[in-house]
This record gives C-alpha cells, sequence and structure tokens, in this order.
C-alpha cells in the first residue's frame, strides 16, 4: 500500500503513476474526492475512447460481485487503460475488489470514490494493506492550501487579486472544493476585463452563510455580548471558517468602529458617522454597531487592535491553539470595559 502524503499529493496528480490497479480516494470533502478522480481518470483515459471509462456503483457491484472482475478484465475497443470508476455506497464490495487485487489487470485500473472512512472502515483496511493499491485522503483545505488555490486559479488568467481582498475570499470558501471552484469561477467571470479583484467584488459576489456567521461573530464581541459571540464563534467553526480568519475579520471591524467613534468625537451623531461610513453597514447590523461605539473609546478600540494584532501572530506561530487564541481574544473585547477616553 502507498497512501500519499498531504503534500505528495498535488506531485502526484500533475503526473500520476498509475502502476498500481487500484486507487481509493476519500474523505468528507466530496468536491475534494470528486476533482482528484476525475483528474486521475483523465490521466488515465485522456479522451479518445469513449468506451474506456466504466462508471459502476459499489452497490452493484455488491450484488453481482463478477462485475467488476469482468470489466476490469475487458478489452477497450480503441486499446489503452480502461478505467472503472467506482462509487462506493453503503454495501461492501470487497469480495470482488480482493479478488481483483490477489489477481490485478494488466490493462485497466479501478479508481474508487468514497466519504469519510474510519480507520478501521474495511473497504480502507483492505486497501491500505495491499501492495497493490494506492490511497488518498481527501480533507477540508487548510489556509493555505486556499491562498494557494486563489492566487493559482487568477494567476492562470491573468487576473491580480488584492490581498485585502484575497484575504476576505479565503474566509468565505473551504467547505469543499467543487463548491470553492464554482465560487472562484463566478468571481473571475464578475472580474473579467478588469485586471484586479477588488474586496468590493469579492464582497459583491461571494456572499454566503459563512461570511453571514463571521459577521455575527464580530459584530457580538465588539457590542459586549459574550454568549452571543461564543454561539456565533461555535457556527463559524462548523461552517469551517478558520480562527486566523476570525481574527481577522475582528481586527477589520475595530478598525471600522475605530473610524465611526474618531467622528463620534468630533461632534458627529453615530447616525451620521453610519451613513456616511465605508463599507457601509448594512441595516441588520446596525443595532450592534451602535452599542459596540458607544461601549468603546477610541483608546480602548486602539487596545483592542494592537491585541488583536498580537493574538493574529500568536495564531500563526501556534496553529494547535488558534482557536483557543481566537476564542480569548474575542471574549477580552465583549467583556472588555469602555476605557478612558482623549482628554480634549
Amino acid at each position: 500500500m502507498v497512501a500519499l502524503r498531504a503534500s505528495e499529493v498535488e506531485a502526484f496528480l500533475a503526473d500520476p503513476d498509475l502502476k498500481r490497479p487500484v486507487i481509493l480516494i476519500y474523505g468528507p470533502d466530496l468536491g475534494l474526492v470528486r476533482e482528484r478522480a476525475d483528474a486521475i481518470v483523465q490521466a488515465a483515459a485522456p479522451g479518445a475512447d469513449p468506451f474506456a471509462v466504466v462508471p459502476l456503483e459499489g452497490d452493484t457491484i455488491a450484488a453481482d460481485p463478477g462485475r467488476l472482475i469482468d470489466e476490469a478484465r475487458t478489452i477497450g475497443l480503441f486499446g489503452g487503460k480502461r478505467v472503472i470508476r467506482v462509487r462506493a455506497g453503503g454495501k461492501s464490495f470487497n469480495d470482488a475488489l480482493e479478488t481483483l487485487l490477489e489477481n490485478p489487470p494488466a490493462d485497466a485500473i479501478v479508481v474508487i470514490e468514497a466519504g469519510e472512512l474510519r480507520r478501521n472502515a474495511p473497504l480502507r483496511t483492505l486497501c491500505e494493506g495491499s501492495k497493490q493499491a494506492l490511497v488518498i485522503a481527501c480533507y477540508a483545505d487548510s489556509e493555505r492550501d486556499l491562498v494557494r488555490l486563489v492566487e493559482r486559479t487568477f494567476a492562470a488568467s491573468g487576473t491580480k487579486i488584492d490581498s485585502e481582498a484575497r484575504d476576505a475570499l479565503v474566509g468565505l470558501i473551504g467547505a469543499d472544493r467543487l463548491a470553492t471552484r464554482a465560487e472562484l469561477e463566478k468571481l473571475a467571470l464578475y472580474a473579467s476585463g478588469s485586471d484586479r479583484i477588488t474586496l468590493d467584488d469579492v464582497r459583491a459576489v461571494i456572499a454566503d452563510a459563512s461570511a453571514l456567521a463571521l459577521d455575527d461573530v464580530v459584530d457580538a464581541a465588539a457590542a459586549g455580548e459574550p454568549q452571543a459571540a461564543l454561539v456565533a464563534l461555535a457556527k463559524a467553526r462548523n461552517a469551517g471558517i478558520l480562527a486566523s480568519v476570525v481574527i481577522g475579520a475582528m481586527i477589520r471591524h475595530v478598525a471600522h468602529l475605530h473610524r465611526l467613534r474618531l467622528g463620534v468625537d468630533q461632534g458627529e451623531s453615530i447616525a451620521r458617522v453610519m451613513e456616511r461610513s465605508y463599507p457601509k453597514v448594512h441595516f441588520r447590523r446596525e443595532a450592534r454597531f451602535v452599542r459596540a461605539v458607544e461601549r468603546m473609546s477610541a483608546d480602548a478600540l486602539e487596545r483592542n487592535l494592537m491585541s488583536l494584532g498580537q493574538a493574529s501572530l500568536a495564531a500563526r506561530q501556534n496553529a494547535d491553539l488558534a482557536d483557543a487564541i481566537a476564542e480569548r481574544a474575542l471574549l477580552a473585547i465583549s467583556r472588555g470595559g469602555a476605557g478612558r477616553r482623549r482628554s480634549a
């Protein structure tokens, strides 16, 4: 068995070694499973023979074990490798697969797509125990993976993306690779004809549940609602938003509040400074913005910015503690006092 490490997968997909007759691709990110299976199938059967790729359901093989063997032994109409693409279901087809692994075909490759498999799952155990199988795990993209994917996608189209736009975009994608690809394609189409993508472009195109979850986190913390902030943070984590992205969003939010607070300190009403603010405050968020500006002085907001900057650095340096660091930073803001205002 060869189980590719995460750092080896991209190099393998760029030039797949198809010597092993069985490749198992599994994991909770089904979009990434599908994308990697597509790449391997394309490498094995570049498209000349439409009959070279045979789709099969795992449950079909379980009911008729001989079907997998027959398809793998069939010679392609135009020669070349024959690809059997199997989508695992709820029933075990290990008997048929074990027979194939014991006497592998010379001109066929079996690509199996599966969801999350426990370490002791029969399909995973069988493939990991065979020298004839290659195993690729597919987990949700890390922040670094997403940054690379974003930069590679727009570099290919000759479009630059501003760092602020890139950071915001990374916080809104990543739960599923196919969904991520779709969002990036949508953004690229929106920005076609332009030489760069801005934060406004991202806000105009990418607006999903992740964005709303992130807004709820920062709004609750700044408004002095620690319990609501913790609930919103838990939802953000479940949506796949990284701790570093939460801290970054909080930094931008506090900086925005600081600008509003300075306007109020200069004698303008909160309503007036919010009306003139950029970016424009959505009506859904206005009440919490007002509470945040009222409860924190400009000095307190500056101290919070410094504290968040330190938290951002600590989260990058201690990835295993990033969630705890983000939670502590948010609670410090939500429970903190207003601080002293500058003397006139």
